[in-house]
C-alpha cells in the first residue's frame, strides 16, 4: 500500500457543544474507531485541511470529537459537510481470511467451472452476512459474501475470486 493512498471513513455531520467538538458520521465499525486513526485528512470539494483527534467519543448514538485548531462552534459548524479520510497505511493488515472490502472491488469472479459471472462492482451490508454485487454489463448478481460456503478462492494477486454459483441465478 502507498503511503499516499487516502481512503473515506466518514464525514463531519455537524456540531457537538460550544466548545468546537464535531459530530461524525463512522464508516468505520463499531463507529468509534474512526477516532482511532489521526491524523484526518478533511475534504470538500478542492478544499482540504489536516487536523489532529485529540479526544473523542460516543455520545448517545452519536460519535463526537475534539479537532486540533478547532476551538469554537463557529469552526465546528464550517466543517459540516466534510469527508473525513485517513492514510490507508493506518489501517492493521487483515488476518489471514479476512479482507478489507476495497481489496474485493474489481476483482473478477468465476465460478469453480471457469465460467465468468462478472467483477465486483461493491458490497452490501445486510446484518446476516454482507453481499457481493457482481456486475457483467447490465446484469447485476447479488452473492453471498460466505467464504467456504459460495466463495471459494480469492487471490488479490491475480484479481481473481472463485464461486460456487450457478451462472444462471
Amino acid at each position: 500500500m502507498s503511503a499516499q493512498q487516502y481512503i473515506v471513513v466518514g464525514e463531519i455531520s455537524g456540531v457537538f457543544g460550544v466548545k468546537g467538538w464535531v459530530k461524525v458520521y463512522s464508516f468505520t465499525e463499531p463507529r468509534e474507531n474512526i477516532l482511532n486513526y489521526s491524523p484526518w485528512v478533511l475534504k470538500k470539494g478542492d478544499d482540504r485541511k489536516t487536523v489532529e483527534v485529540l479526544d473523542g467519543g460516543l455520545q448517545g448514538k452519536a460519535v463526537v470529537a475534539c479537532l486540533s485548531g478547532i476551538t469554537d462552534r463557529d469552526m465546528a459548524a464550517s466543517l459540516s459537510g466534510y469527508e473525513i479520510l485517513i492514510d490507508d497505511s493506518l489501517l492493521p493488515e487483515p488476518e489471514p481470511g479476512e479482507y478489507y472490502w476495497r481489496d474485493l472491488i474489481g476483482l473478477k469472479v468465476k465460478t469453480e467451472q471457469g465460467v465468468a459471472l462478472g467483477v465486483v462492482d461493491y458490497l452490501l451490508e445486510t446484518g446476516a452476512n454482507d453481499v457481493l454485487v457482481i456486475k457483467d454489463g447490465d446484469k447485476e448478481r447479488l452473492i453471498p459474501f460466505l467464504q467456504g460456503q459460495f466463495v471459494k478462492s480469492i487471490n488479490l494477486e491475480s484479481g481473481l475470486m472463485i464461486v460456487d454459483w450457478d451462472p444462471e441465478f
